[in-house]
């Protein structure tokens, strides 16, 4: 089985300026002298140029300083007087057109592909839409574009903005860098792809921006904790169940230790579903971090459909996504999504878009890939459980995603990623809504773990050969992780494989759990539909083996943190 790359295109806009000569302005020499066209007039002597300009009661309708020119509307007489002075080039203001790029026509038309890989259209179909439910997404802001401001049925559904970085709340702001607007857009787009199919995941849940990144994408840990305080203290007044968080940080220090994760434990112990990111730092192993890293929130990583999201055969864990285990031996991430060439809202002059403007298509819709578009998609789906489950708490939302997910096998049933690299697997909301399994309260409490009475750690380690291990009373399992590169052929989705909960616990019952860093074109792998989980088992000795990384650092509570980085296209 061999990959079928597509291979993104770009149609460039192309600048046709018509040249003319003087003659080509009239057809006599009475009609030239009586008519006027507009000129570039550049000159290096522009105080002579601005004299005559005065002479002649001359108004430029634009200041060409880069070039040191004026635009000029000039008859026949004029333009010979300007001829004259020395120094200077006269070239006539040509109309200029876009070649390939007409207004209001889109290169691609993007398609609603991410709702299908989850099956979120299923859930459309049964008229499931995320309805009475609030996502805070925290990142560079938001632009209340088409498809975010309104629902299906026309009512607004945008909170505005609370700016983190001036502490302030605006009803409509611009966002600037691009990032929020496209992530927002995976969870509530309300627009129409071309087949009739809803580009986001959760249409008519309600949305409020935070923003604490500024236009290049950067921030301090000072103002996204303002940020997650804030939506803690509005929670309740805009009904905010789900919190977005698609950046990462360096982890400087153990989860519990870390002041940006403290807030983001307190926000899940609030009641707020966080999804974060796992980061674009994979596919090597601990390269999961802030605050992804914390054990309790949902951390995304990302897959991609290699381009052909009808042929699921070649599916597989995109390259960029950062895997665990963290730093205390968690498995990280907890379930994959759709973050490969994932079409989101954006406008075309961001930051993004001026610096990739191959990805935009000329009208509102740009093409990017990474665990933030990943995290965005969860959040859609986390609005969709609560819209029909509100009583649901956050451990029981994390729970449901992952006793529905489906992870990646091969196809003698053994895993065919570690589950550090897709932890349970592909989130697959519509059977997340059927799934009826009871999912038993964390033996972690959080309420110990935050007062620093009691942390956790994790069912991993390095072993002696350096290759990360999970240990428990029954089974060691080992991860070679020598190789570097995550390449090969993907595989097809799976429902009907049986794995014993090796997420929620750490007692495993199957084999060939290997860190997956390529494949050979014989490979075929699958995912399978469910869990069946037994409960939380954790470890709570925190002075042994647990630790598989430094044991403590120094933190700056201003250190730099920023929006993932950016990834080729996958």
């Amino acid at each position: 089985m061999s990959l079928n790359w597509i291979k993104t295109t770009s149609v460039i806009a192309v600048v046709t300026i018509a040249v003319y000569s003087i003659s080509q302005f009239s057809s006599s020499p009475n009609e030239a002298a009586q008519q006027s066209h507009s000129y570039i007039v550049q000159t290096k002597n522009k105080a002579a140029l601005q004299e005559i300009m005065v002479d002649l009661d001359l108004l430029p309708s634009h200041d060409l300083s880069i070039i040191n020119a004026y635009a000029l509307t000039l008859n026949q007489q004029q333009l010979e007087t300007i001829r004259e002075l020395s120094g200077v080039t006269i070239t006539p203001n040509a109309t200029v057109t876009l070649a390939g790029w007409a207004k209001g026509k889109r290169r691609w038309q993007p398609k609603a592909d991410a709702s299908q890989l989850i099956e979120a259209d299923k859930v459309h179909a049964n008229k499931i839409y995320g309805d009475n439910v609030t996502i805070g997404v925290l990142d560079t802001g938001l632009d209340q574009l088409a498809g975010l401001a309104t629902d299906l049925r026309g009512r607004d559904k945008v909170w505005g903005t609370y700016d983190a970085i001036n502490n302030t709340v605006h009803n409509f702001e611009r966002e600037q860098n691009g990032h929020g607007t496209h992530v927002a857009s995976l969870a509530v787009n309300s627009d129409f792809d071309i087949n009739g199919k809803i580009y986001g995941i959760a249409p008519n849940a309600a949305l409020v921006g935070i923003k604490a990144f500024d236009s290049e994408g950067k921030s301090t840990y000072a103002d996204v904790i303002r940020g997650i305080a804030w939506a803690i203290d509005i929670k309740d007044v805009i009904n905010l169940r789900v919190l977005n968080m698609s950046f990462s940080g360096p982890a400087q220090s153990h989860y519990w230790q870390d002041p940006l994760n403290q807030t983001v434990m307190k926000a899940w112990q609030a009641g707020i579903v966080v999804v974060a990111s796992a980061g674009n730092t994979g596919p090597q192993p601990m390269t999961i971090g802030v605050p992804g890293n914390v054990p309790y929130i949902i951390t995304v990583g990302a897959m991609t459909d290699n381009y052909t999201p009808s042929d699921k055969t070649d599916d597989k864990l995109a390259t960029f996504s950062s895997a665990g285990p963290t730093i205390e031996g968690f498995i990280k991430p907890e379930i994959v999504a759709p973050g490969g060439h994932v079409s989101g809202l954006m406008a075309f002059d961001t930051t993004i878009v001026t610096e990739h403007p191959e990805y935009h298509d000329g009208g509102r819709y740009f093409e990017m890939s990474g665990t933030s578009q990943a995290a965005g998609v969860v959040s859609g789906a986390v609005a969709l459980l609560l819209s029909q489950q509100p009583e649901l708490t956050p451990d029981q939302v994390k729970c449901r995603l992952m006793n529905s997910a489906r992870p990646a096998v091969n196809a003698n049933g053994s895993l065919a990623y570690s589950v550090f690299q897709q932890g349970a697997g592909i989130i697959n909301v519509n059977d997340a809504l059927a799934n009826s399994t009871h999912c038993p309260s964390s033996t972690m409490d959080i309420a110990k773990d935050i007062a620093g009475e009691q942390h956790y750690v994790g069912p991993a380690f390095i072993d002696e050969n350096g290759n990360i291990a999970i240990k428990d009373s029954d089974s060691l399992y080992t991860w070679n992780v020598a190789q570097k590169e995550l390449s090969g052929d993907g595989f097809i989705w799976r429902t009907n494989f049986d794995v014993d909960g090796f997420i929620w616990r750490t007692n495993f019952d199957i084999d060939g759990f290997i860190w997956r860093t390529s494949f050979d074109s014989s490979s075929e792998l699958l995912w399978r539909s469910e869990f069946e989980t037994d409960g939380f088992i954790w470890r709570t000795n925190v002075d042994t083996d647990g630790f598989i990384w430094r044991t403590s650092a120094d933190i700056d509570p201003n250190a730099p943190i920023g929006i993932n980085r950016w990834v080729a296209q996958e």
